[in-house]
Order: C-alpha cells, then structure tokens, then sequence
C-alpha cells in the first residue's frame, strides 16, 4: 500500500497548516484498476484498458470499514465487464476523478494477478481489498 506523493503532501498541509486538500470534499472517489505499480507519482500509464473498463464511483461515508488498521472495502465492487481485448491486473488505485487526470490518494497490489479477457467481469467481494498505513 503507498499514499502518492500528491496525498503526502497534502496531509502534511493539513496537519502543519490546517489546509485541506480539494479533493477532500467531495462525497465520491472512484476506484481504478492497473496493470502495473501506478507508483507514488500516479501515473495512469499502465490503468486498465479493456473494452468495457470504467473506473467505479465509490461513496466516501460507505465505501470502505475499519476505524484500525486495515480498512477494507465495505460492499461488493463490480466493473465492467470486459466485451474485448484483455488484461493482467496487478494494482488498485482510489482517485478523485471518474476518467482523465486524477489526484491519485493511495494504490495497492492485488494478493494476486486478476486475468480479464471478453466475458469476465472483475470484482471484489466486501472486505477483499485492504489499505493500510504505517
């Protein structure tokens, strides 16, 4: 699990200076899916790109359990299913955006690689994804 260099330096905002990160307010993050490390930098080089891949919203007050080390995600989370090409995915990312540019605030390796190709449809059950911090 890594917070990107953008959540890093906006958490030391908030604590040194009491300033909250814009992306901090709104009710929705979305979640999206790699197939490789996106990196503290963020980098969507290597997001998912399958026929049918769309990063899914995810409501900020109900979206992930815990109030300890790990949280994990509340409920089921369902993409799209994919209609053509394929993918080996390897990461996870919460963003802020639901396509496009983004303020990555933490990514994640999958326990183990997630193959789509045309009929599959990924998803996690509740509790199958975990963010921690140390």
């Amino acid at each position: 699990m890594s917070l990107s260099n953008t959540t890093e330096l906006a958490a030391l905002a908030m604590f040194l200076q009491g300033t909250d990160p814009s992306y901090r307010a709104g009710a929705t993050q979305y979640l999206a899916l790699f197939t490789g490390d996106p990196t503290e930098t963020g980098s969507l080089a290597a997001e998912a790109d399958y026929t049918g891949y769309a990063r899914v919203a995810l409501t900020k007050a109900s979206a992930w359990t815990g109030g300890a080390n790990p949280f994990v995600n509340a409920n089921l989370i369902q993409f799209g299913a994919c209609t053509a090409g394929s993918n080996a995915i390897t990461h996870f990312a919460v963003v802020d955006t639901p396509s496009g540019a983004v303020n990555m605030m933490i990514s994640g390796a999958l326990s183990s690689t997630l193959n789509v190709s045309a009929g599959i449809q990924p998803q996690f059950a509740a509790g199958a994804l975990s963010v921690s911090a140390d």
